[in-house]
């Protein structure tokens, strides 16, 4: 199947696409489209809806943009399986850049957290911004409880000292045509959307933003889903996690080993036991670490999964709900 023809540049001139994944949450997508109406009508934007219905229970209903006014087309593509979040927004992301019909993407939750009005200034930055090719919303604080800021905080630090790449943003953002097509070539975009981003090198600014209230319903994201959803932006950056490893585990081995040499020459005999453990510990991790970071770096010869080609293979089918006006 061949990639339907870009569409010329003067086509898409000034016309925005809002993606939003969706997973059973069609009540809280229901009062967002409204919010998200209101604020596309007041800054007088032309903006279409993508819903990337991930395998839900429920079919995306007819009437989910009832009462809208200012919106343009809403279209409902329905996935074979639920992918995942992320995933998603890799398949959201390879349709439109494969369609070339956009000149601005901006990607949202559909729960009312990311705000509508927050929208406006990410693409006000990314207008006024000639440099950045995306914009993220940056949070301004959490306001979950304190067991989850307390593993939040801890994770921030992993990943920094594990890629030395710092965590500040989500999903929340808004990209350049030429930024998606760049990001859907990419396999480790089927992993993380921000983490492909850092890890493609596009130039990319950051606008703070409050967290928006949920407008309907429960967050369906539990304990295992957010460890999994982390580790998934850390495996985006396998390669310098497998060279800091190797790195620290060497630092490690030299320094039990320098530790067991003083102690055995100052008689130290505790000291000295305690000094090969630890050194016998360190060089397993060393050749652990070498491993690991030997076998990210073969890895790197296999494409994978690669969203511009193979995002097809999930969408099950797309209804347009809403024709442009």
């Amino acid at each position: 199947m061949s990639p339907s023809p870009p569409v010329e540049a003067e086509s898409r001139s000034g016309r925005l696409a809002i993606l939003l994944p969706v997973f059973d949450d069609w009540e809280s997508l229901k009062a967002l489209l409204r919010h998200v109406d209101d604020a596309v009508g007041s800054a007088g934007l032309l903006a279409d809806i993508i819903v990337i219905d991930d395998g839900s229970v429920e079919e995306c209903p007819d009437d989910i943009a009832q009462g809208v006014r200012a919106l343009g087309a809403v279209h409902a593509v329905r996935l074979r399986r639920n992918v995942g979040h992320q995933r998603a927004i890799a398949i959201g992301l390879a349709l439109l850049a494969q369609r070339g019909s956009h000149a601005t993407i901006a990607i949202m939750d559909a729960d009312g957290e990311d705000r509508p009005e927050d929208l406006i200034l990410l693409l006000d930055r990314l207008r006024r911004d000639r440099g950045a090719k995306v914009v993220f919303g940056e949070r301004l604080r959490r306001t979950e409880g304190v067991a989850f800021t307390v593993l939040y905080h801890t994770y921030r630090l992993l990943h920094l000292v594990l890629t030395g790449v710092r965590v500040r943003v989500g999903n929340f953002s808004a990209l350049s045509a030429d930024a998606a097509a760049a990001l859907v070539a990419m396999p480790e975009l089927w992993n993380h959307y921000a983490a492909a981003v850092f890890r493609s090198r596009l130039p990319y600014a950051s606008v703070p933003t409050p967290r928006g209230v949920r407008l309907c319903g429960r967050p369906k994201m539990d304990f295992v889903s957010l460890v999994a959803h982390g580790l998934s932006a850390m495996s985006v950056f396998g390669e310098a996690i497998g060279v800091r490893l190797m790195v620290g585990a060497l630092a490690l081995t030299l320094a039990s080993a320098a530790g067991l040499g003083v102690s055995l020459v100052v008689g130290q005999a505790l000291p000295a036991l305690w000094s090969s453990v630890f050194l016998v510990l360190s060089f397993q991790a060393l050749v652990a670490s070498v491993f690991f970071a030997f076998g990210i770096l073969a890895s790197r010869s296999a494409t994978g999964f690669l969203p511009i080609r193979d995002h097809r293979f999930y969408v099950l089918r797309e209804r347009i709900l809403r024709e442009a006006p």
